[in-house]
């Protein structure tokens, strides 16, 4: 029997691995990378200018610890003074790859949950102007809050669903899944021409209109969901 080498040791305790909980079970769902679609819903696309053609997807990352666990409230981050709401499906994998065909993409899914991509919007603006990338305002601490991730075998694979978010009882964004430009299995199928992706992967995959429709403040409730998915309830601290 081969002896494998010894693990060099750490020089401090690694942080603790970002989960999130699955449905009915104790187990949890651990996160790998957190890939972010944009402009994936054509009216908010409209909502921030741009066209609301079918071009390539354009994809960025937040890092795993910006998890927020359900439960848990937004705490109003530092060096800025306007933060929106995207509210997001979210795609749990667990399975992975490099260069999946679309007809064999659902296959890689977990299961769904339900995010809110936040958003430090003066930031964001301030690096597009200067043709930066947007880090300062997507990844940043506590910035992707989540529900509990709902296995593939309670909900499906959902064509069709009310996608929506309340702020204090109002309704700020209400659409459908259906009107994402990239569906589920291709955004699936592009990620992985271009990452290799791997179990634990978490995919938000775009908001509908309504998140350019005012900044939130600290206080306000936020409520939103996915029919027949999930919901998502938090307080900005």
């Amino acid at each position: 029997m081969t002896n494998r080498p010894a693990s060099p040791p750490l020089i401090f305790a690694p942080q603790p691995l970002a989960i999130l909980p699955v449905r009915d079970t104790v187990a949890s769902f651990p996160i790998h990378r957190i890939y972010c679609v944009g402009r994936n819903y054509a009216d908010h696309a409209v909502e921030l200018g741009a066209d609301q053609g079918r071009e390539a997807p354009y994809v960025f990352l937040k890092s795993a610890d910006c998890i927020v666990p359900p439960g848990r409230d937004f705490p109003y981050s530092g060096a800025t003074s306007e933060i929106h709401h995207e509210i997001e499906l979210a795609i749990a994998l667990s399975g992975g790859g490099v260069d999946i065909p679309q007809d064999r993409a659902l296959e890689a899914v977990f299961g769904y949950g339900v995010a809110l991509d936040m958003t430090r919007y003066d930031l964001q603006a301030e690096a597009k102007a200067r043709g930066r990338p947007w880090e300062t305002a997507k990844s940043f601490e506590c910035s992707a809050p989540c529900s509990e991730i709902v296995p593939v075998g309670q909900c499906g694979h959902a064509a069709s669903a009310r996608i929506w978010l309340e702020v204090n009882g109002e309704v700020r964004q209400n659409g459908d899944i259906d009107q994402m430009i990239w569906k589920v299995p291709e955004i699936i199928a592009f990620l992985s021409e271009r990452f290799e992706l791997r179990p634990g992967d978490l995919i938000l995959s775009g908001t509908p209109a309504g998140a350019g429709a005012g900044a939130v403040q600290r206080g306000d409730r936020l409520h939103g969901g996915v029919d027949g998915i999930s919901e998502i309830k938090l307080s900005v601290v």
